[in-house]
């Protein structure tokens, strides 16, 4: 479930990727991606990684892709980066 910003965190200025579940896709030139709030791999292949998220899944498209960095929260991925595209698991009807 999906998790909105409180007015608490809104006063004190906490970033939105922190006080909720969003993730935060960070890219670093064509060679390297940061993905934040992440809920695990679903593919991995050497020119595509499919990563699950609370709000859809995460398409990274490229050559020669590596996960370099892993953790709980967030992972690093290097390589040649083509493209990142987005398939929204959220219903139309769901409430932001």
């Amino acid at each position: 479930m999906r998790r909105k910003p409180r007015k608490i965190d809104e006063i004190l200025e906490i970033p939105t990727e922190l006080s909720t579940n969003n993730p935060k896709i960070t890219i670093m030139g064509f060679e390297k991606v940061l993905v934040e709030n992440h809920k695990g791999i679903l593919e991995y292949q050497d020119y595509f990684v499919r990563l699950n998220t609370h709000i859809g899944i995460i398409n990274i498209n490229g050559f020669n892709l590596n996960l370099e960095e892993m953790n709980t929260d967030d992972l690093i991925i290097t390589g040649k980066i083509d493209g990142i595209d987005f398939e929204s698991t959220l219903d139309d009807n769901e409430e932001e």
